[in-house]
Protein backbone atom coordinates (compact mmCIF):
# COMPACT_ATOMS: atom_id res chain seq x y z
CA UNK A 1 0.00 0.00 0.00
CA UNK A 2 1.51 3.76 -1.27
CA UNK A 3 -1.11 6.06 0.37
CA UNK A 4 1.18 9.06 -0.29
CA UNK A 5 -1.18 11.74 -0.16
CA UNK A 6 -2.10 11.90 4.02
CA UNK A 7 -2.85 15.15 5.80
CA UNK A 8 -2.85 15.57 9.44
CA UNK A 9 -3.58 17.64 12.65
CA UNK A 10 -4.57 17.53 16.31
CA UNK A 11 -8.28 16.23 15.46
CA UNK A 12 -7.97 14.46 11.91
CA UNK A 13 -6.32 12.88 9.31
CA UNK A 14 -7.03 12.85 5.76
CA UNK A 15 -5.45 10.69 2.58
CA UNK A 16 -6.61 10.86 -0.68
CA UNK A 17 -6.36 7.48 -2.07
CA UNK A 18 -7.01 8.10 -5.99
CA UNK A 19 -9.46 7.64 -8.03
CA UNK A 20 -11.87 4.30 -7.95
CA UNK A 21 -10.58 2.83 -10.84
CA UNK A 22 -6.73 2.82 -9.64
CA UNK A 23 -7.78 0.78 -6.55
CA UNK A 24 -5.96 -2.37 -7.89
CA UNK A 25 -3.01 -0.66 -6.38
CA UNK A 26 -3.75 -1.29 -2.96
CA UNK A 27 -3.80 -5.39 -1.97
CA UNK A 28 -4.79 -7.71 1.23
CA UNK A 29 -3.92 -10.98 2.20
CA UNK A 30 -6.50 -12.57 4.17
CA UNK A 31 -5.11 -15.57 5.93
CA UNK A 32 -8.02 -17.83 4.58
CA UNK A 33 -7.05 -17.06 0.57
CA UNK A 34 -4.17 -18.24 -0.89
CA UNK A 35 -3.21 -14.77 -2.87
CA UNK A 36 -3.20 -11.45 -2.47
CA UNK A 37 -6.72 -9.78 -3.27
CA UNK A 38 -6.77 -6.51 -5.58
CA UNK A 39 -8.71 -3.83 -4.66
CA UNK A 40 -9.14 -3.65 -0.79
CA UNK A 41 -7.87 -1.09 1.83
CA UNK A 42 -8.78 -1.03 5.28
CA UNK A 43 -8.84 2.39 6.50
CA UNK A 44 -8.69 2.29 10.30
CA UNK A 45 -4.56 1.82 10.81
CA UNK A 46 -3.94 4.26 8.04
CA UNK A 47 -6.06 7.05 9.74
CA UNK A 48 -6.20 6.35 13.02
CA UNK A 49 -10.14 5.40 13.38
CA UNK A 50 -11.22 4.32 17.22
CA UNK A 51 -14.88 2.89 16.68
CA UNK A 52 -14.69 1.05 13.28
CA UNK A 53 -12.78 -0.68 10.60
CA UNK A 54 -13.67 0.57 7.20
CA UNK A 55 -12.62 -0.56 3.88
CA UNK A 56 -12.61 0.65 0.25
CA UNK A 57 -13.38 -2.38 -2.29
CA UNK A 58 -13.17 -3.61 -5.54
CA UNK A 59 -14.66 -7.01 -7.26
CA UNK A 60 -14.14 -7.50 -10.51
CA UNK A 61 -17.07 -8.92 -12.77
CA UNK A 62 -18.33 -12.37 -12.42
CA UNK A 63 -16.05 -12.93 -9.18
CA UNK A 64 -17.91 -14.06 -6.01
CA UNK A 65 -16.49 -13.88 -2.54
CA UNK A 66 -14.92 -17.13 -1.62
CA UNK A 67 -16.05 -17.95 1.38
CA UNK A 68 -19.15 -17.27 3.79
CA UNK A 69 -18.23 -15.50 7.29
CA UNK A 70 -20.21 -13.87 10.01
CA UNK A 71 -18.42 -11.97 12.41
CA UNK A 72 -18.28 -12.35 16.68
CA UNK A 73 -18.66 -8.56 17.70
CA UNK A 74 -19.12 -6.48 14.86
CA UNK A 75 -21.62 -5.74 12.81
CA UNK A 76 -21.58 -4.54 8.98
CA UNK A 77 -22.65 -2.04 6.82
CA UNK A 78 -22.07 -2.40 3.01
CA UNK A 79 -22.57 0.55 0.84
CA UNK A 80 -22.59 -0.14 -3.40
CA UNK A 81 -21.04 2.85 -5.06
CA UNK A 82 -21.13 1.17 -8.32
CA UNK A 83 -21.77 -1.93 -10.47
CA UNK A 84 -23.97 -4.35 -9.68
CA UNK A 85 -24.28 -7.81 -8.17
CA UNK A 86 -26.09 -9.85 -5.82
CA UNK A 87 -26.00 -10.41 -1.79
CA UNK A 88 -26.31 -13.29 0.18
CA UNK A 89 -27.70 -13.13 3.85
CA UNK A 90 -28.37 -16.20 5.59
CA UNK A 91 -29.76 -18.21 2.30
CA UNK A 92 -31.99 -14.86 1.06
CA UNK A 93 -30.16 -13.12 -2.41
CA UNK A 94 -31.00 -9.73 -2.80
CA UNK A 95 -30.24 -7.77 -5.93
CA UNK A 96 -27.52 -5.11 -5.03
CA UNK A 97 -26.35 -1.94 -7.36
CA UNK A 98 -25.06 1.69 -7.39
CA UNK A 99 -26.68 3.31 -3.88
CA UNK A 100 -28.00 -0.24 -2.03
CA UNK A 101 -27.09 -0.19 1.34
CA UNK A 102 -26.91 -3.19 3.44
CA UNK A 103 -26.70 -3.57 7.16
CA UNK A 104 -25.79 -7.34 8.68
CA UNK A 105 -25.94 -8.51 11.63
CA UNK A 106 -22.46 -10.10 13.74
CA UNK A 107 -24.75 -13.48 13.31
CA UNK A 108 -25.43 -13.16 9.69
CA UNK A 109 -23.74 -15.37 7.19
CA UNK A 110 -22.80 -13.19 4.39
CA UNK A 111 -21.42 -13.37 0.77
CA UNK A 112 -21.80 -11.63 -2.03
CA UNK A 113 -20.76 -11.39 -6.22
CA UNK A 114 -20.29 -9.10 -8.77
CA UNK A 115 -22.89 -10.47 -11.28
CA UNK A 116 -21.41 -8.17 -14.70
CA UNK A 117 -19.81 -9.17 -17.43
CA UNK A 118 -17.69 -6.09 -17.53
CA UNK A 119 -17.83 -3.83 -14.85
CA UNK A 120 -16.36 -3.76 -11.43
CA UNK A 121 -18.21 -3.95 -8.06
CA UNK A 122 -17.60 -1.17 -6.35
CA UNK A 123 -18.58 -0.65 -2.44
CA UNK A 124 -17.30 0.12 1.13
CA UNK A 125 -17.51 -1.33 4.42
CA UNK A 126 -18.59 -0.12 7.47
CA UNK A 127 -17.41 -2.69 10.52
CA UNK A 128 -18.79 -1.46 14.46
CA UNK A 129 -19.25 -2.83 17.38
CA UNK A 130 -22.83 -4.24 17.69
CA UNK A 131 -24.92 -2.63 20.38
CA UNK A 132 -22.89 -0.03 21.39
CA UNK A 133 -24.36 3.02 19.63
CA UNK A 134 -26.46 5.43 21.92
CA UNK A 135 -28.42 8.28 20.79
CA UNK A 136 -27.71 9.88 17.37
CA UNK A 137 -25.78 12.15 15.37
CA UNK A 138 -27.83 15.03 15.65
CA UNK A 139 -28.30 15.10 19.76
CA UNK A 140 -23.95 14.46 20.02
CA UNK A 141 -23.64 17.43 18.05
CA UNK A 142 -22.22 20.44 19.58
CA UNK A 143 -22.54 23.38 17.84
CA UNK A 144 -20.15 25.88 17.70
CA UNK A 145 -20.10 29.74 18.33
CA UNK A 146 -18.38 30.82 15.34
CA UNK A 147 -19.24 32.28 11.65
CA UNK A 148 -18.92 30.35 9.00
CA UNK A 149 -15.63 31.80 6.70
CA UNK A 150 -13.20 30.36 4.10
CA UNK A 151 -11.46 33.84 3.46
CA UNK A 152 -7.96 33.78 4.38
CA UNK A 153 -8.17 30.19 4.69
CA UNK A 154 -4.92 28.06 3.61
CA UNK A 155 -5.27 24.62 1.85
CA UNK A 156 -4.09 21.82 3.97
Amino acid sequence: MDVTKIKSGPHFTAADLGPLSQLDQYTFKHPALPRETDGKLFLNKLLGLTSSEISINKLPPRTSMPFYHTHRLNEEIYLFLKGVGEFQIDDRVLPISEGTVVRVSQEGERCWRNTSATEDLYYVVVQARAGTYEGNTVADGVGVQKRVSWVGKEPA
